[in-house]
């Protein structure tokens, strides 16, 4: 018979592998993906995530209207890479507050392959937290960008979220 504690221990998940390489400049970081996501092998697969509509938005590319592969098409031409602050986790839903245990991810492994990256944006409060920890002294490389969370679960309002994430437009021009 197994234990309570075993009982109410959350499975743990493992994330997705990074999409980055030679030509990321740059890299925006989440902090877990939630279990549609997981169950999809895609990020961002939970339909009411606002990313794919904020970054097509914000780059000016037609992410919302794409298939995956051609949104990771659109974002490999475009430089732009995609990872988590955490590699592996126990979680009982999607919710970051849920988040136990957490694995965190070797960004400098990660970036010590990403040799034109400039500009690393974190996808909500958990991975600016996390991130910018893990980052630590070699953060000041990078210009770094905390946005607010594509999530369903916060709240802002979508106009202001854009307005936030606008911030990432000028590594479109660069």
């Amino acid at each position: 018979m197994a234990s309570a504690t075993a009982a109410a221990k959350s499975p743990v998940w493992r994330g997705l592998d990074p999409l980055a390489g030679d030509e990321t400049r740059l890299l925006l970081l989440g902090s877990f993906p939630g279990r549609a996501s997981l169950k999809a092998g895609q990020y961002y697969g939970h339909p009411q995530n606002q990313f794919w509509r904020l970054l097509g938005e914000t780059m000016q590319l037609p992410l919302s209207a794409s298939s995956y592969e051609r949104r990771l098409d659109l974002l490999r031409s475009e430089g732009v890479g995609l990872w988590d602050v955490i590699t592996s986790a126990q979680r009982e839903g999607s919710l970051d507050s849920s988040i136990r245990d957490p694995e965190i991810s070797d960004l400098h492994a990660l970036l010590d392959r990403l040799p034109r990256l400039r500009a690393i944006g974190f996808n909500g409060a958990t991975a600016a937290r996390i991130g910018r920890k893990r980052l630590g002294p070699r953060g000041v490389n990078y210009r770094l960008v905390d946005l607010p969370s594509s999530s369903p679960a916060y709240t802002l309002a979508y106009g202001a979220k854009l307005a936030r994430w606008m911030e990432l437009r000028e590594e479109k021009a660069n």
